[in-house]
């Protein structure tokens, strides 16, 4: 279990500049980092002790919903996260067509050539998740588990 750490506002604040590529000017959770590579988000009327005091009794290893990933090249939006700020995510995104989406749900990398960052992939309205350009391809990082099976 990783040792809970909440997210002061120094430190949010350089993550809302961060994701102010998407258009994200405000993050109105409690960001909690437990350790790993990924921010967690919590919206509930619990106070910081009291969260505190429920782990150490109860050894919960997470509270909120993933919400954000470190890596090398910065902090990648979870599709949690996306639902959760769309409103204010206006910039780096990429509309795609429905043989696009398909592949997309599936776990294919999308073959459209964009200058190398991360991106927002929308359908028809809906956000469906992050993916970092090479230059010639979006990868995608759609989780296994939310993938539509192959037919």
């Amino acid at each position: 279990m990783g040792e809970i750490k909440f997210i002061k506002t120094p430190e949010k604040r350089r993550i809302i500049e961060e994701l102010s590529r998407f258009g994200i000017t405000e993050i109105p959770f409690l960001l909690i980092d437990w350790g790993r590579e990924k921010i967690r988000a919590f919206s509930g009327t619990l106070s910081k002790e009291e969260i505190m005091e429920i782990t150490n009794a109860a050894r919960i290893d997470n509270m909120g919903i993933y919400f954000l990933k470190r890596e090398e090249t910065g902090l990648r939006p979870s599709i949690e996260a996306l639902q959760l700020l769309k409103n204010q995510i206006t910039k780096n995104i990429i509309d795609i067509d429905n043989a696009q989406m398909q592949l997309w749900m599936r776990g294919h990398d999308l073959d459209i050539k964009m200058p190398q960052g991360l991106y927002v992939i929308r359908f028809e309205g809906d956000l469906l998740g992050c993916g970092k350009s090479n230059g010639n391809s979006i990868f995608n990082y759609v989780p296994k588990e939310r993938r539509l099976r192959k037919n």
